[in-house]
């Protein structure tokens, strides 16, 4: 076996010399950039990831920088690229960085992986990619590669088989150069070992490939069976004065902490009509709780469907659906007065870029803004 893996690491290595692409966080060794670049890729095309990581990195270009700034200011920079708990992760480890590690990214395996956010792969990617150290970083891409390379038929989600894999190319990497050989085989999952139709023509594996030699590579890997998707309904409102609306900032921990949205309810199985539910939403806003005949009774008594809007999370799955309530007119003074207890601000339509919306929500204001016939630059 080790004579396998170092032929392995020989052969990869010096296919990556010839065909990696070029992008812009291979060009430093600088652990931050590095630990930057990893943690935009998760779960994330590095298509998507290069804009964000040349913006992020010109505006917070050392630890320091990126812990000393407010948060608002790092979502913002992260807007549009999803799954905001790794922005805020980040801030987070670079403040334990600037107070505890004189702003250096520490290559110890027990400090770095005790940073927030630092998991197994990013661990790994970082200690052999920033610091050349023979620690794995197995992500999908790596996953593959290996169960196919070894033939491996069992699912690579159960935690012995993934365990196994990392043994293996740990043991690679003591065969060859620890953060050129990383890349490598991400590289190689990237571009050739890819799901469903490997180019098996152009892999530089290809004679030493088991699933190959026994046909299995356009199946393989094998997984467990996928966990059911959790669905939501969203009841949000639209509430309008002149030319601005009524948002509040989503609590710090959680989905989308710290971000925000129109004021909404998130149901996973609606109890009563969605209707209902708006009136509750804003008889709770006006009145300072949602309860009661005081509900029953809030005016105004009809409400207006006028937007809907799906997004999709890791394991959640989102139908937002937006009302606006009819029955007062705030050119004649009827107007909606939100209890002092509820934090939330009026955003003009031409302000909202300076907030930090959430994908779907940065969707459905447009739309609601549009539908108000506003020629305007939104985000």
């Amino acid at each position: 076996m080790q004579e396998s893996l170092a032929a392995f690491a020989h052969t990869l290595e010096a296919w990556y010399a010839q065909s990696s692409r070029d992008l812009p966080w291979r060009h430093t060794g600088d652990p931050y950039a590095i630990l930057v670049s990893e943690t935009m890729l998760q779960q994330t095309r590095v298509e998507t990831v290069i804009p964000y990581y040349l913006r992020f990195m010109e505006r917070f270009p050392t630890p320091r920088h990126l812990a000393d700034a407010e948060m608002d200011d790092v979502l913002k920079m992260w807007e549009g690229l999803g799954y905001y708990r790794r922005a805020r992760n980040l801030k987070a480890a670079m403040e334990v960085v600037r107070d505890r590690h004189a702003g250096r990214i520490p290559d110890e395996p027990d400090e770095l992986k005790a940073l927030p956010g630092i998991g197994p792969y990013t661990l790994g990617a970082v200690l052999s990619i920033a610091f050349n150290q023979p620690h794995p970083a197995v992500d999908g891409n790596v996953l593959r590669v290996m169960s196919r390379y070894r033939g491996i038929e069992e699912p690579v989600d159960l935690p012995t088989v993934k365990r196994r894999i990392e043994q293996e190319v740990a043991e690679a990497l003591r065969h060859g150069t620890p953060r050129v050989l990383t890349q490598a085989i991400m590289e190689l999952g990237a571009l050739v070992c890819v799901p469903n139709r490997p180019h098996c023509d152009v892999c530089p594996l290809a004679e030493s490939c088991a699933a190959r030699d026994r046909g299995l590579a356009h199946t393989l890997p094998n997984r467990l069976p996928k966990r059911a998707r959790r669905r939501q309904t969203v009841v949000a409102l639209w509430i309008t004065r002149g030319d601005s609306f009524w948002a509040e900032r989503r609590p710090d921990g959680g989905l989308l902490g710290g971000m925000w949205q129109l004021p909404a309810v998130e149901l996973d199985e609606p109890s009563a009509s969605l209707e209902s539910h708006a009136r509750s939403r804003l008889a709770e806003l006006c009145l300072g709780h949602g309860q009661g005949e005081a509900v029953r009774e809030f005016q105004p008594v009809h409400f207006e469907r006028v937007c809907e809007a799906s997004h999709g999370f890791t394991h959640l799955d989102w139908t937002v659906v937006v009302f606006a309530p009819v029955g007062y007119d705030q050119t004649e003074g009827q107007r909606l007065e939100l209890h002092p207890s509820h934090e939330g601000a009026w955003v003009g339509f031409e302000e909202i870029s300076n907030f930090v919306w959430p994908k779907v929500y940065q969707d459905v204001v447009r739309q609601l803004i549009a539908r108000n016939a506003k020629q305007l630059t939104l985000f």
